[in-house]
């Protein structure tokens, strides 16, 4: 898919998770490195702030996934609240090399991108796909047959007699420049479109 500097290629380390049902597939780009993980399970960090924006906007209280110490995350809840949610995950990218020794989308070198299309076709439900940050949106759409949509907002798309909401969510990692009161308030409007709030 691109011209990367390096060899090294890394495979996606996780399973793509779709409760039964789903009606929402968030989507990423790729893991960061297992060193920097939490838990083995979508953004993976212990400074990201999906977790802590999910708390948020559901629950008003941005630790309610956070483990009592600090340092790591409550994945049993996590799930739970994703299966009676209807919120699916997975990335954009299957294999990836990263050009630089960290976790920046700049730097990401996509190898195999997720087949999006398919995996919408496995799961009859799913109406929005949401990707959140720059590259996740740039190849959903790539893949969706749409323009990519502005930040917060979202394009529909039509897949196989489906109409498919494709929503560009800002990014929740640390390096993106936004209050985190202010990615909570842009995921709320996003979730509350959707039906989920």
């Amino acid at each position: 898919m691109a011209d990367c500097n390096e060899d090294k290629i890394e495979v996606h380390p996780f399973k793509p998770f779709l409760p039964q049902g789903a009606r929402v597939l968030m989507l990423g780009t790729f893991p960061p490195k297992p060193e920097r993980w939490a838990m083995p399970f979508f953004y993976p960090n212990k400074i990201n702030d999906m977790w802590r924006v999910m708390g948020l906007v559901f629950f008003g209280d941005k630790d309610r996934f956070i483990a009592t110490d600090g340092n790591g995350y409550l994945l049993a809840d996590i799930k739970q609240f994703l299966q009676e949610k209807g919120i699916a995950m997975y990335d954009t990218a299957e294999k990836v090399i990263r050009e630089r020794d960290n976790a920046s989308d700049k730097y990401l070198c996509i190898i195999e991108p997720t087949d999006i299309v398919a995996m919408l076709a496995s799961c009859p439900t799913i109406t929005a796909v949401v990707a959140t940050g720059e590259k996740a949106a740039t190849v959903a759409a790539a893949q969706l047959g749409i323009t990519t949509p502005a930040t917060g907002c979202s394009t529909q798309a039509a897949i196989n007699n489906r109409e498919i909401n494709l929503y560009r969510m800002p990014s929740t990692s640390r390096a993106y420049p936004l209050a985190l009161a202010k990615k909570a308030e842009a995921y709320r409007a996003m979730f509350h479109s959707i039906g989920l709030l």
